[in-house]
């Protein structure tokens, strides 16, 4: 035999071996097919809240307040029930109801509830998140972050920017309840 014919040989068994290897490695790769899906991959849950035209009312000091739509872009119920921010060592969750023929505002009790799929709209006489004892000037432009906890104890942290508004108009009214502010 020639060294010729030997290394031919040679070449086509390590062909041959080769592909034979490859085979193996592609059929392992594959995976079983057995009807039932694969388990869902490790990820980080998406929050159930998203806001939409968040804003703060400018204020030099006292109080202020965010506005804006929060969403509720889950498949269950979530319920807000506390806020906090940088810019105010207490925030209340408010909403405007009429007392004894006057416009007021108060804690919501319970929280803002936002339905699957749903949205609460937060808005100058209306439902909204209250910034209490600011101590530094919330100018235009500013921006403030605030962080809400649902029901469940997850928090959700969003920024809204500070804009002049002339609405609004809270006046603080001590002795008339738990937190007594008259819209005038």
């Amino acid at each position: 035999m020639s060294i010729s014919t030997t290394a031919r040989g040679l070449g086509l068994a390590a062909t041959a071996a080769f592909a034979l290897l490859a085979g193996a490695c592609g059929a392992a790769a594959e995976p079983a097919t057995t009807g039932t899906p694969p388990p869902p991959s490790a990820s980080v849950a998406a929050d159930p809240i998203a806001v939409r035209d968040m804003w703060v009312k400018t204020a030099d000091k006292g109080m202020t307040a965010a506005f804006g739509t929060l969403l509720n872009t889950g498949g269950a119920d979530v319920t807000i029930v506390k806020a906090t921010s940088t810019a105010s060592p207490m925030m209340e969750l408010h909403e405007v109801a009429e007392v004894d023929g006057k416009m007021e505002m108060r804690p919501k009790e319970g929280g803002f509830e936002i339905p699957a799929g749903g949205s609460h709209v937060l808005e100058p006489g209306g439902d909204h998140l209250m910034l209490m004892d600011v101590k530094a000037p919330v100018k235009a432009g500013d921006e403030v972050t605030v962080t809400l906890t649902l029901g469940d104890g997850t928090t959700f942290a969003f920024t809204a920017v500070a804009k002049d508004f002339a609405g609004g108009n809270e006046s603080y009214n001590p002795g008339t309840g738990a937190s007594p502010m008259t819209m005038s």
